[in-house]
């Protein structure tokens, strides 16, 4: 199970880094909608990442 977490933590990693450009982008629309596309990022990180240990 380790096996795959790593890799996918680092493909997180190298999508996160090449994204900072993107997260600019958001937080120059609005605070509230950085925020909220923050939160709804977490939590699809965080539901695959649950999905898969569960495995």
């Amino acid at each position: 199970m380790k096996n795959k977490i790593i890799p996918f933590l680092s493909l997180v990693v190298a999508l996160s880094l090449s994204g900072c450009s993107v997260v600019g982008g958001i937080f120059k629309a609005g605070a509230w909608t950085g925020i909220v596309v923050a939160a709804i990022v977490v939590a699809v990180v965080v539901g695959i990442i649950y999905a898969l240990s569960k495995k």
